[in-house]
């Protein structure tokens, strides 16, 4: 995983994954502890270790961060996550991953980068003060979920 300070003004885009978690009506949602998004709602995820494939990254970032261990269902979305400095500069640069996963076992717990981690009822999540960007997404995979189009993806695909 790339320094803390190498997220900053990064030199190139850095790869990162989320988890869109169902659990019946309800979406895993973690609070963060670090920028960017610090002391937001988000979806558990981050970013890619070099060597690392997708599906491992976001198995190891949701055991982090929630405790718990997941199934990886199918690509929800792809995305930008820009933040601009003052001047214009990128201050952080992310392109996004979206899975649709499903709870395999354990109880969420906040871990390593996350102050909280909850289980949010999706037609709340105005409650919790989630991004557009992101309620978007999350009712795009509920949308799929709830149309039966889920399945996991075979395993940690690496192309040689």
């Amino acid at each position: 995983m790339p320094a803390p300070s190498d997220r900053e003004f990064p030199s190139r885009p850095i790869v990162g994954v989320g988890a869109i978690i169902v659990d019946g009506d309800a979406v895993l949602l973690v609070r963060r502890l670090h920028e960017p998004l610090k002391g937001q709602w988000s979806l558990p995820g981050g970013a890619v270790e070099v060597g690392e494939t997708l599906d491992a990254a976001i198995a190891r970032e949701v055991r982090e961060e929630a405790g718990i261990e997941i199934d990886v269902g199918p690509v929800v979305e792809v995305l930008d996550r820009i933040r601009l400095d003052t001047d214009g500069r990128a201050r952080f640069h992310y392109v996004l991953v979206d899975f649709l996963c499903r709870l395999k076992s354990g109880r969420v717990t906040a871990g390593s980068d996350a102050d909280a981690a909850s289980w949010v009822d999706v037609d709340a999540l105005a409650a919790h003060d989630v991004a557009a960007g992101t309620v978007s997404v999350i009712q795009k995979a509920f949308a799929r979920h709830r149309a039966g189009d889920w399945a996991p993806r075979g395993g940690y695909a690496r192309l040689e």
